[in-house]
């Protein structure tokens, strides 16, 4: 069965980074775009960013320049890549992926920015 498990995640000062990283298992990696999302307290999920197969990759405007997704199709893993953490980017960072019609999430990891 699909498997997405997110790991990377914790406590940071503003300003810092954290590299998130989410192990795929159970589909054909390499064909599938992957995405990152994340969930405030008291807030909707929302869209951090996402790759395509093929490598390309799109982000939400308040993350562009700041966080960099990427792909590791022998590793079956997808990566994010933040700088210039802010207290606002505090969440719980999702992965998540669509085989055929399905979507799929993990179970998340929390990343806590302090001032």
């Amino acid at each position: 069965q699909v498997q997405l498990v997110e790991s990377g995640g914790g406590l940071v000062q503003a300003g810092g980074s954290l590299r998130l990283s989410c192990a795929a298992s159970g589909f054909i990696f390499r064909v599938n775009a992957m995405g990152w999302y994340r969930q405030a307290p008291g807030k909707q999920r929302e869209l951090v960013a996402t790759i395509t197969s093929g490598g390309i990759t799109d982000y939400a405007d308040s993350m562009k320049g700041r966080f960099t997704i990427s792909r590791d199709n022998a590793k079956n893993t997808v990566y994010l890549q933040m700088n210039s953490l802010k207290p606002e980017d505090t969440a719980v960072y999702y992965c998540n992926t669509r085989v055929t019609i399905v979507s799929y999430w993990g179970r998340g990891t929390q990343v806590t920015v302090s001032s």
